[in-house]
Protein backbone atom coordinates (compact mmCIF):
# COMPACT_ATOMS: atom_id res chain seq x y z
CA UNK A 1 0.00 0.00 0.00
CA UNK A 2 1.37 3.22 -1.13
CA UNK A 3 1.05 6.28 0.91
CA UNK A 4 1.18 9.82 -0.20
CA UNK A 5 1.66 13.43 1.87
CA UNK A 6 -1.31 16.30 1.58
CA UNK A 7 -1.43 19.17 2.67
CA UNK A 8 -4.91 21.17 2.42
CA UNK A 9 -3.57 24.98 2.44
CA UNK A 10 -4.80 28.06 3.79
CA UNK A 11 -6.58 29.45 1.25
CA UNK A 12 -8.41 26.41 0.93
CA UNK A 13 -9.25 26.19 4.61
CA UNK A 14 -10.16 29.85 4.59
CA UNK A 15 -13.00 28.96 1.78
CA UNK A 16 -14.30 26.30 3.49
CA UNK A 17 -13.44 23.85 1.19
CA UNK A 18 -11.52 21.03 3.53
CA UNK A 19 -14.24 18.79 3.67
CA UNK A 20 -15.08 18.95 -0.28
CA UNK A 21 -10.92 18.35 -0.35
CA UNK A 22 -11.42 15.52 1.74
CA UNK A 23 -14.29 13.98 -0.36
CA UNK A 24 -12.46 13.61 -3.60
CA UNK A 25 -9.32 12.47 -2.13
CA UNK A 26 -11.84 9.56 -0.27
CA UNK A 27 -14.24 9.47 -3.05
CA UNK A 28 -11.62 8.26 -5.60
CA UNK A 29 -10.80 5.48 -2.90
CA UNK A 30 -7.97 6.71 -1.04
CA UNK A 31 -7.40 5.97 2.67
CA UNK A 32 -7.07 8.18 5.35
CA UNK A 33 -3.74 7.19 7.43
CA UNK A 34 -3.64 10.18 9.06
CA UNK A 35 -4.91 13.69 9.40
CA UNK A 36 -4.67 16.99 11.44
CA UNK A 37 -5.63 20.23 11.69
CA UNK A 38 -2.64 23.01 12.70
CA UNK A 39 -1.46 26.01 12.47
CA UNK A 40 2.16 25.59 11.09
CA UNK A 41 5.59 26.57 13.10
CA UNK A 42 7.91 28.55 10.92
CA UNK A 43 10.65 25.96 11.54
CA UNK A 44 8.42 23.03 9.88
CA UNK A 45 7.86 25.65 6.74
CA UNK A 46 11.19 26.08 5.90
CA UNK A 47 12.31 22.35 6.42
CA UNK A 48 9.15 21.26 4.15
CA UNK A 49 10.24 24.08 1.67
CA UNK A 50 13.98 23.57 2.00
CA UNK A 51 14.38 22.14 -1.87
CA UNK A 52 13.19 25.91 -2.65
CA UNK A 53 15.78 27.81 -0.43
CA UNK A 54 17.64 29.20 -3.13
CA UNK A 55 14.73 30.02 -5.70
CA UNK A 56 13.12 33.39 -5.42
CA UNK A 57 9.17 32.48 -4.30
CA UNK A 58 10.89 30.07 -1.10
CA UNK A 59 10.07 33.33 1.35
CA UNK A 60 6.67 33.73 0.18
CA UNK A 61 6.35 30.25 0.15
CA UNK A 62 6.80 30.09 3.91
CA UNK A 63 5.10 32.97 4.91
CA UNK A 64 1.82 32.12 3.18
CA UNK A 65 1.54 28.65 4.49
CA UNK A 66 2.37 29.82 7.90
CA UNK A 67 -0.37 32.86 7.70
CA UNK A 68 -3.31 30.19 8.17
CA UNK A 69 -4.44 26.74 9.55
CA UNK A 70 -3.79 24.04 7.49
CA UNK A 71 -4.89 20.14 7.19
CA UNK A 72 -2.18 18.06 7.02
CA UNK A 73 -3.28 14.49 5.85
CA UNK A 74 -1.72 11.03 5.16
CA UNK A 75 -3.38 8.91 2.40
CA UNK A 76 -2.88 5.40 1.50
CA UNK A 77 -3.40 3.31 -1.21
CA UNK A 78 -2.48 1.46 -5.00
CA UNK A 79 -0.73 3.98 -7.00
CA UNK A 80 -1.46 6.61 -3.73
CA UNK A 81 1.00 9.29 -5.08
CA UNK A 82 -0.36 9.30 -8.58
CA UNK A 83 -4.01 8.94 -7.82
CA UNK A 84 -3.65 11.88 -5.57
CA UNK A 85 -1.68 14.13 -7.94
CA UNK A 86 -4.44 13.40 -10.62
CA UNK A 87 -6.90 13.81 -8.25
CA UNK A 88 -5.29 17.76 -7.36
CA UNK A 89 -4.55 18.97 -11.06
CA UNK A 90 -1.90 20.69 -12.60
CA UNK A 91 0.11 23.02 -10.56
CA UNK A 92 -1.38 26.14 -12.16
CA UNK A 93 -5.33 25.98 -11.92
CA UNK A 94 -5.42 27.41 -15.54
CA UNK A 95 -3.42 24.29 -17.02
CA UNK A 96 -5.71 22.00 -14.80
CA UNK A 97 -8.23 19.95 -16.57
CA UNK A 98 -11.89 20.00 -15.19
CA UNK A 99 -12.63 17.51 -12.59
CA UNK A 100 -9.56 17.59 -10.42
CA UNK A 101 -10.05 19.97 -7.15
CA UNK A 102 -7.61 23.00 -8.95
CA UNK A 103 -9.20 22.79 -11.94
CA UNK A 104 -13.14 22.97 -10.27
CA UNK A 105 -11.92 25.12 -7.48
CA UNK A 106 -8.61 27.31 -8.06
CA UNK A 107 -7.70 30.02 -9.77
CA UNK A 108 -4.28 31.11 -9.39
CA UNK A 109 -1.00 29.26 -9.11
CA UNK A 110 -0.31 31.33 -5.81
CA UNK A 111 -3.26 30.37 -4.34
CA UNK A 112 -3.91 26.57 -5.30
CA UNK A 113 -5.43 24.82 -2.28
CA UNK A 114 -3.16 21.61 -2.27
CA UNK A 115 0.36 20.55 -1.71
CA UNK A 116 0.64 16.76 -2.85
CA UNK A 117 3.87 14.87 -2.73
CA UNK A 118 5.45 14.26 -6.42
CA UNK A 119 6.78 11.08 -5.39
CA UNK A 120 6.88 7.76 -3.18
CA UNK A 121 9.97 9.10 -1.84
CA UNK A 122 9.31 12.52 -1.17
CA UNK A 123 6.01 11.38 0.73
CA UNK A 124 8.26 9.13 3.04
CA UNK A 125 10.25 12.58 3.46
CA UNK A 126 6.78 14.84 4.31
CA UNK A 127 5.30 12.12 6.71
CA UNK A 128 8.09 11.95 8.69
CA UNK A 129 8.44 15.30 8.89
CA UNK A 130 4.75 16.14 9.50
CA UNK A 131 3.55 13.21 11.54
CA UNK A 132 5.12 11.29 14.19
CA UNK A 133 5.12 7.07 13.58
CA UNK A 134 1.51 7.08 16.67
CA UNK A 135 0.07 9.69 14.90
CA UNK A 136 -0.71 7.34 11.80
CA UNK A 137 -3.07 4.42 11.84
CA UNK A 138 -1.64 1.53 10.17
CA UNK A 139 -4.10 -1.57 10.28
CA UNK A 140 -7.40 -0.40 9.80
CA UNK A 141 -9.84 -1.71 6.50
CA UNK A 142 -13.17 -0.14 5.53
CA UNK A 143 -15.58 -2.19 4.34
CA UNK A 144 -15.26 -0.83 1.32
CA UNK A 145 -11.78 -1.88 0.02
CA UNK A 146 -11.91 -5.33 -1.42
CA UNK A 147 -14.11 -3.28 -3.79
CA UNK A 148 -11.42 -0.50 -4.48
CA UNK A 149 -8.39 -2.51 -3.65
CA UNK A 150 -7.68 -5.82 -5.79
CA UNK A 151 -6.28 -8.40 -3.66
CA UNK A 152 -2.82 -9.82 -4.76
Amino acid sequence: MERTFIIIKPDAVQRGLTGEIIRRFEQRGLRIAGLKFMQVERVLAEAHYAVHKERPFYKSLVEYIISGPVVAMVLEGTNAVAAARNTIGATNPADATAGSIRGDLGLEIGRNLVHGSDSVENGEKEIALWFKPQELVSSWERSTDPWIFERR
